[in-house]
């Protein structure tokens, strides 16, 4: 099984922590942000992990190396400067990420959300995980119907959580360059080609200093789950 954890974005809400330190080297319960995902997806069965940088990428590299400490094999989808967004940057890891079915994980969410349960085969062009929606984003992203369709319409709206399955598919009528990943998405689900489901369980994304260091006391007290 292939996955990819997106770490190449800058970070400017987290600076200046981010000035000198990549966000997914941001450590909590001793581990850095990354360090968590790759311990994850291995438990989860996934052996080949693709890790998009740009900003200080090098560092990410020098910590992680080949993957091996974490049990999995770990391929780098180096971007320019300013990287590619979510969607760009998976445009152009797909080479390293084959012709069939993969993971993706934000490097800058915490959830004890078991990714083994992530599909392996998929009819839809992807599908994702959704959370119920954090203060910060009131609005949600998507609707999710009884039967696990994914819409942009009424309905309980929630949000998409940064973990979920994807066929390269929905890249093919993309050329590289820079684009966000949400717009296809919202046009994978007018198609119908989304499938979701909904994790009650703990999320957290990691966008602030506050909210890291929010996180690191629950962490510390018991509050909040140490991902197995």
């Amino acid at each position: 099984m292939r996955a990819m954890i997106l770490a190449a974005g800058r970070g400017e809400r987290m600076r200046p922590l981010t000035d000198t330190t990549p966000k997914p080297l941001l450590e909590v319960a001793g581990q850095p942000l990354i360090g968590w995902q790759l311990q994850r997806l291995a438990a989860a069965g996934a052996e080949t992990v693709v890790i998009n940088t740009a900003w200080l990428g090098e560092q990410i590299e020098a910590v992680v190396g080949d993957g091996r400490a974490w049990g999995v094999c770990v391929h780098y989808s180096r971007e320019p400067e300013g990287a590619l967004d979510t969607g760009g940057g998976i445009r152009e890891a797909l080479p390293l990420l084959g012709d069939g079915l993969f993971w993706v994980v934000n490097g800058d969410v915490w959830s004890d959300y078991p990714l083994g349960q992530l599909p392996r085969t998929l009819s839809a062009a992807a599908h994702l995980v959704l959370v119920d929606n954090p203060a910060h984003h009131p609005d949600g992203d998507f609707a999710l119907d009884d039967e696990g369709r994914v819409g942009t319409g009424g309905g309980r709206r929630l949000t998409f959580a940064g973990i979920g399955a994807f066929h390269p598919r929905l890249w093919w009528d993309c050329r590289r360059g820079r684009f966000p990943l949400a717009p296809l998405l919202r046009d994978a689900a007018r198609r119908g080609e989304l499938s979701g489901e909904h994790w009650a369980g703990a999320w957290s994304d990691i966008g602030t200093p506050e909210r890291l260091e929010q996180l690191r006391r629950e962490v510390a007290t018991g509050a909040a789950p140490v991902p197995e």
